[in-house]
């Protein structure tokens, strides 16, 4: 099947629009798309009539020209005829809002629309969805425009089961400063689902890091979304729902899924290097991480701080993790030494984490960014900068850019995300280096990269 016109749409019509009820979500759905976003939108009612001086057609097939996108918001009873009128019409895709099927007892009706769309090679999302959210292009949510936190135009593909939790994490995407290339709720998944949307997005030259908000798959559908993840060159995020007894009746009362053996499935995604997030943090973390740095690393990290209590904390976090903070060797240790401004040298803690101690100015941290980018026993460098150290400039984002672009090694920074330290956290991103907000996020962004390591796992 072709998805040009599902995620590239340059005509949109929303059946279901009422000329009463303008909170209708269809109404709310034609009113964004209409006034907010640069394609042609039209309205569809069997009694026809005027919404807001425009026309509005009895059916898709009235329109004329025909259009790329129909967004489906009527009963469910109704949608089969609406979904044989837009085939029958030439449209090229459907997004089914409403709800109704196999999640509330009506698997005959989900798989009549499945297999008329089969039959006819027509491309549809849903039913029981919010659909595609396409960053300045047009969405399909029915949620108020002003509602909405939308992420800018960015690296990121993310395919969600639960609109509920596609929303929410655009606005953790927003608050990190992460942008997305397409975001798509498909529900029930009832002719569309993971495989097909990993294909698009590993097609797609706007996607650098593909992510998945998973409750369950069908029998053999879990094993073909891993072994397609696994061999394609763009890292895949996972984020799993259904891991409990409780979570697993959520999942099946939520999209009708069957959550599987969460265990085998968590040991799976590892083994094939697929990275699992455990959490929605982990998950916002993981996206901004690999979007900069989609190759995998061993785990050795070096850090490097301002403050000893924060090496102290970052040693935790890591290790809890399972990331190894090596001593540095006698020969580095001596390099950076040598690297290091005067008034600091024999004070600063080398061993790894290395504490350059609040004393130090921006061209110790551009000395040791030079020195642990080249040492072997490290494979990421981690960065902890606390902005109110009096040493510290404006420039030093932009500073460090510059060395570890010629090292290489990937870098990782925390620095607090307050609007005084903007200019410093700009140097960083404007230059490709992830920032986090907390030690625990820019540990996460490492670990990332790990997770994203095949590795053999112990036979049982």
């Amino acid at each position: 099947m072709d998805f040009t016109a599902l995620f590239k749409p340059d005509t949109v019509a929303v059946v279901g629009v009422s000329l009463a009820n303008d909170r209708h979500p269809a109404n709310v759905i034609y009113n964004k798309v209409h006034l907010r976003y640069p394609v042609k939108a039209y309205p569809v009612n069997p009694r026809g009539g005027v919404f807001k001086r425009e026309p509005v057609f009895r059916s898709v097939g009235e329109i004329p020209g025909g259009v790329d996108l129909a967004v489906i918001a009527v009963r469910a009873d109704l949608v089969p005829q609406t979904l044989a009128d837009c085939i029958a019409s030439g449209a090229g895709g459907a997004v089914i809002v409403s709800g109704g099927f196999a999640e509330s007892g009506r698997p005959d009706l989900q798989e009549r629309i499945t297999a008329m769309a089969h039959a006819a090679g027509f491309p549809f999302i849903g039913p029981n969805c919010l659909g595609i959210y396409s960053p300045g292009k047009f969405d399909t949510f029915f949620l108020p425009g002003e509602r909405l936190v939308r992420p800018g135009a960015g690296a990121v593909g993310f395919v969600s089961q639960s609109g509920g939790v596609l929303v929410d994490q655009m606005v953790k995407f927003t608050e990190q400063g992460l942008g997305l290339s397409l975001a798509v709720s498909i529900g029930n998944k009832a002719l569309i689902r993971e495989t097909e949307l990993l294909r698009y997005l590993a097609d797609d030259p706007q996607t650098r890091v593909i992510a998945f908000y998973v409750e369950g798959f069908g029998r053999n559908e879990g094993r073909a979304f891993v072994e397609q993840a696994a061999a394609i060159a763009k890292p895949v995020v996972v984020l799993k729902a259904g891991k409990t007894a409780e979570g697993i009746r959520a999942v099946s009362s939520h999209t009708a899924s069957l959550a599987g053996d969460y265990k085998v499935f968590s040991d799976v995604l590892a083994q094939h290097g697929i990275a699992e997030a455990r959490s929605e943090f982990e998950l916002t973390c993981f996206c901004e991480s690999l979007s900069h740095y989609p190759r995998g690393i061993e785990g050795n990290v070096g850090v490097i701080t301002v403050s000893g209590g924060h090496g102290a904390l970052a040693s935790d976090i890591c290790s809890d993790l399972g990331l190894r903070l090596p001593r540095l060797s006698e020969a580095v240790q001596a390099e950076l030494r040598a690297g290091l401004s005067a008034s600091i040298r024999d004070i600063a803690s080398l061993g790894n984490p290395v504490d350059l101690t609040g004393s130090s100015a921006d061209e110790d941290f551009e000395a040791a960014v030079g020195v642990l980018g080249r040492a072997p026993e490290v494979d990421c460098l981690l960065l902890l900068l606390l902005p109110y150290s009096p040493g510290i400039s404006s420039d030093l984002g932009a500073r460090l850019s510059d060395v570890h672009q010629q090292t290489g090694k990937p870098l990782v920074a925390y620095v607090p995300h307050v609007e005084k330290y903007r200019i410093l956290i700009e140097g960083f991103e404007l230059n490709n280096v992830p920032v986090a907000a907390s030690i625990d996020g820019a540990a996460f962004m490492v670990e990332a990269m790990r997770r994203c390591r095949p590795c053999s796992l112990p036979k049982p």
